[in-house]
């Protein structure tokens, strides 16, 4: 299967505190109903295994929209709780998305991290739910020139 990178909210993003995804998606205009037919969700690839060591670690993750690229009154449209033992290196996840959403211009993804020195490194994009069983993350082998 081939990702679209235009749809990839982090690509082995490493977080240690509450942050953003580094790409945001431009719908390039405001969609009333963007999500509605094939049902969609963030599928989130665990890279780094989550800290667990100090017990307190907490990791939440929120797909998020707003009509500016900086996100200044951002809205969340689905967001999940992850228990940090799950979390484990490969490991995927899904924050389905709800059909019928109103949805502005730009979408991002929101990382919360609790506790102390969390970290976790995370790929992240928005996809067909379908294709989730399908997905395997590989290596980045390819040299184009």
């Amino acid at each position: 299967m081939i990702l679209d990178t235009q749809l990839q909210f982090s690509d082995a993003q490493a977080l240690t505190v509450t942050a953003a995804s580094t790409s945001t998606i431009d719908l390039k205009a405001a969609s009333s109903k963007l999500f509605t037919g094939e049902p969609m969700v963030v599928l989130i690839t665990v890279d780094v295994a989550a800290k667990t060591s100090d017990g307190n670690e907490t990791y939440a993750f929120a797909l998020q929209t707003d009509d500016a690229d900086t996100f200044g009154s951002a809205a969340t449209l689905a967001s999940r709780s992850i228990d940090k033992a799950l979390l484990t290196a490969g490991s995927k996840h899904t924050i389905p998305v709800p059909a019928e959403l109103d949805v502005e211009q730009f979408v991002r993804l929101s990382y919360t991290l609790g506790g102390t020195n969390p970290t976790i490194t995370v790929t992240a994009e928005l996809q067909p739910a379908n294709m989730v069983d399908q997905y395997k993350a590989y290596p980045d082998n390819i040299t184009i020139s």
